[in-house]
């Protein structure tokens, strides 16, 4: 094989597990980074980080590939992923089987080290992962299903740092779903001819012509639970100065989808990674800057 061809294929593989667009990781990324810093009160153990944030990469690119073996007949059908590897054939469906399977057991073999309750919520999460892209054959709020799927590194955060799941951390799985309500909304919204034309069902098409309001509703109810979690847990003002930005970046969304522009709903869905970030920004502020350390959530 030549190297030419070895390139090519390596590519194709890049693009099955979609590292070439990495912000499917960094929407899964941000709420996990703020389980670890939280339920570590400010004060993560780095090995844990570094195996959240390789094991993010690994299961998110496992689920794309996932996602991509049960779309193939579909996705075809659609403007935006008729050139996806499996569709073309460049990868087949032996090889995408194989690497999502390596991908899952890697991924498995770095909870191994983060304790008995996070390996049985790892195993929920794959789960998750592996059902997600057929429940948008049945379920009319797809991106719900999502937002769990996506918020279970939350869980999987506090278990590994504290041994235990307290409700703080289902209320930031909670705030998750919302998140991903409105982020996946605008991404449902670029697809939303395709998806109606073939059968599939997600909230762009649930929601109708109200979905731009579905979109800032579901941000609210995020932000709502974010401000109820940073109250319970004593946060001041840096916390507070993230919800804030977050709102700011979420208020300029609307002026991105309003006029439900293709263009515009791409960029608004890609923008989320900075609302992620910001509110991420503040709770690391918030703890490297708080007077009284150690405050245990309970």
């Amino acid at each position: 094989m030549d190297l030419t061809r070895i390139k090519n294929r390596l590519t194709a593989y890049e693009r099955l597990m979609r590292l070439d667009k990495p912000i499917g990781i960094l929407l899964l990324l941000w709420p996990t980074l703020w389980a670890v810093w939280i339920s570590s009160w400010g004060g993560p153990d780095w090995v844990v980080v570094w195996m959240f944030i390789l094991g993010t990469v690994l299961m998110r690119s496992a689920g794309c590939v996932m996602n991509d073996l049960a779309d193939m007949k579909f996705d075809g059908e659609v403007e935006r992923t008729r050139n996806r590897p499996l569709v073309t054939g460049e990868v087949s469906r032996k090889e995408a089987l194989a690497l999502a399977g390596a991908l899952t057991l890697a991924a498995f073999i770095l909870v191994l080290y983060l304790g008995k309750l996070t390996i049985i919520l790892s195993v929920v999460a794959l789960v998750l992962a592996a059902t997600y892209p057929f429940t948008k054959r049945f379920f009319v709020l797809p991106q719900a299903y999502l937002g769990i799927a996506f918020g279970f590194g939350i869980p999987m955060a506090f278990a590994a740092h504290t041994g235990s799941v307290p409700e703080v951390a289902w209320w930031m799985l909670g705030a998750n779903i919302f998140w991903a309500i409105a982020y996946d909304t605008e991404y449902a919204m670029v697809d939303r001819d395709d998806d109606i034309r073939i059968g599939i069902r997600t909230a762009a098409i649930t929601f109708g012509r109200f979905e731009v309001l579905a979109v800032m509703v579901a941000y609210a109810a995020m932000l709502g639970i974010m401000v109820m979690i940073g109250r319970r847990l004593g946060f001041h003002v840096y916390y507070y100065a993230g919800l804030g930005a977050a709102a700011l970046l979420m208020g300029y969304h609307y002026t991105l989808i309003r006029k439900r522009e293709r263009a515009g709903c791409f960029k608004a869905f890609l923008h989320n990674n900075w609302v992620g970030g910001v509110i991420f920004a503040g709770i690391v502020a918030e703890y490297a800057t708080r007077s009284v350390m150690g405050v245990r959530v309970s």
